[in-house]
């Protein structure tokens, strides 16, 4: 049985592992992953149609708890302690939850002090206990007798007194003073770990297509001391096609991966007379994971080729590898008529094929399928992809129309041109 500290409106875990509010979803499975033999029965639960409209959710079923994630930013919001029987739990080292001591409402009371009466809730038949980011909800139905009114405003919530002897049923920790709308906060600093992580990716462009990528970077500030500068920092960087190995490592430091392709399953659809040539050596990735972002150098120059933007839906065959991307893209719509041109529609990550349809029109060719799967197991759960190619970019589409991956690529540059809005870019 897990033995945990509960800390208000920051975090539950232990001298070995924390779930904190904040905290992205990949390191919170990388605990889970690391932790397999104590932590077990983990299920993943998401909307496999709608994975917007719904939390993120890990359910440690073995041990009572629930981790939500927000479905858009893909960081902590809520951890829900669904079954107090299951996991021992303290506050401020003193356990008030576990096998010899039941969490009543006399206990709480004498181990986070006075607070304001409970909120009932007569559709749940529950009542609240709030403190600033901690709740209790004990349950009505496991007292002699109901509550001897209904309360007739405020929507059918009440202030009452909790009845003595009163048990917890649930116990959510979360930021703010409301349950309800209370949001994923920052990632904290204990979070960063030594990585950088993109805030957002704007990508440049002009009329003909993408021109590169403006990061928008965090990482824990650093400096001398054991005290160093303990807060987080934002910085720009941007890399563009054609752009060397020394540009990209002085804009974003050594890559977390890399990788070198072995066979390009995409070269039979080109139409080029060359792609039955073999190469002498292998172009290769340089793997962000952390930013959600791949970038493809040729083998011969050195150069850079193409941005690989990932989004990490639930639902791909590539989830949790990559943090998810949150790029926008500016579109060239063409007007009807006047042969103007405007760049006031932006694709996101969380933008949807339909939509990208409509401003940019149905691609000219039939969808390259793309069927992932690993060399040990031929198997892929999710089923196959689609890759639409329309303005220098090709759009991975999943079955339930998100977008699972921006590939983009254009002509780079040659050595006599110079480097576009060099001087944006500070290495």
């Amino acid at each position: 049985m897990l033995d945990l500290e509960v800390v208000p409106e920051r975090s539950l875990g232990n001298e070995q592992w924390e779930f904190a509010l904040g905290m992205p979803l990949a390191q919170a499975i990388a605990i889970l992953q690391k932790h397999c033999r104590i932590i077990k029965n983990v299920q993943v639960l998401y909307s496999e149609q709608t994975p917007l409209s719904h939390d993120l959710i890990l359910n440690l079923t073995q041990d009572g708890i629930k981790l939500l994630f927000d479905a858009t930013n893909q960081r902590l919001k809520v951890i829900e302690v669904y079954d107090l029987s299951k996991v021992k739990l303290k506050y401020c080292g003193v356990h008030f939850n576990s096998q010899a001591i039941a969490p009543t409402i006399e206990q709480i009371d004498q181990s986070f002090g006075a607070t304001h009466p409970g909120v009932y809730n007569a559709a749940e038949q529950l009542f609240h206990l709030n403190f600033r980011g901690l709740s209790f909800s004990f349950q009505l139905d496991s007292w002699n007798e109901a509550p001897k009114y209904e309360p007739n405003f405020a929507m059918g919530l009440a202030s009452l007194q909790i009845p003595h002897g009163a048990m917890v049923k649930r116990m959510h920790i979360y930021t703010g003073n409301n349950l309800q709308e209370t949001r994923a906060p920052v990632m904290p600093l204990a979070c960063f770990l030594g990585n950088i992580f993109a805030e957002s990716v704007d990508v440049l462009r002009d009329a003909a297509g993408p021109l590169g990528l403006k990061l928008h970077l965090l990482t824990a500030g650093c400096g001398p001391g054991v005290m160093a500068d303990s807060k987080v920092r934002s910085l720009e960087r941007s890399i563009y096609f054609g752009d060397s190995c020394q540009d990209v490592l002085g804009a974003l430091g050594s890559p977390h991966k890399v990788f070198y392709k072995s066979e390009d399953k995409m070269k039979i659809h080109s139409p080029s007379p060359h792609k039955q040539v073999p190469s002498k050596c292998n172009d290769y990735f340089f793997n962000y994971f952390t930013l959600g972002v791949d970038i493809l150098f040729d083998s011969a120059t050195n150069l850079v080729k193409k941005f690989v933007l990932h989004t990490n839906y639930p639902g791909h065959y590539n989830f949790n590898i990559y943090h998810r991307c949150d790029f926008k893209i500016p579109l060239i719509i063409k007007k009807e008529g006047a042969g103007a041109q405007t760049e006031d529609c932006l694709l996101t990550t969380n933008s949807k094929w339909d939509q990208i349809q409509e401003l940019l029109g149905h691609p000219m060719e039939k969808p390259v399928v793309l069927h992932r799967s690993s060399s040990a197991n031929n198997t892929n759960p999710f089923g196959s992809t689609f890759c639409f190619g329309l303005q220098r970019m090709i759009f991975e589409v999943m079955q339930n129309n998100h977008i699972a991956s921006v590939t983009l690529y254009g002509a780079h540059r040659t050595a006599s041109q110079t480097r576009p809005e060099s001087s944006s870019s500070s290495h």
